[in-house]
């Protein structure tokens, strides 16, 4: 099955689950592509001891996890490009939700 999965939130513990969401799915035989959006292309820089959302975005790409940002989202951000994952457009979004089986929203 294709999973598509929507991450609209920095809060560490919904990109944890988000991650670990994808981590299953891909571990299942799933494919998944996982598109940040709005504060969602803010979880590069999240780090705790309790949610080690480093470690699951990584197990998630290993994995084989197709990992898009929204280009405008991190321009309101005056950022340029995300150091994990390519910039993308809302085009790439809507391809996403279109071939994805199931799309999941996570914020």
């Amino acid at each position: 099955m294709n999973i598509g999965i929507v991450l609209n939130s920095n809060e560490l513990e919904t990109v944890w689950n988000a991650f670990r969401f994808g981590v299953e799915a891909l571990d299942k035989g799933h494919k998944v592509k996982l598109f940040l959006l709005g504060k969602g292309v803010e979880c590069e820089g999240l780090q705790s001891e309790k949610f080690n959302t480093q470690r699951t975005i990584g197990a998630f790409k290993k994995r084989g996890g197709i990992l898009l940002a929204c280009g405008t989202c991190l321009k309101i951000r005056d950022k340029e490009e995300s150091g994990i994952c390519s910039v993308s457009t809302m085009d790439d979004m809507l391809n996403l939700v279109v071939e994805s089986d199931k799309v999941m929203t996570f914020g």
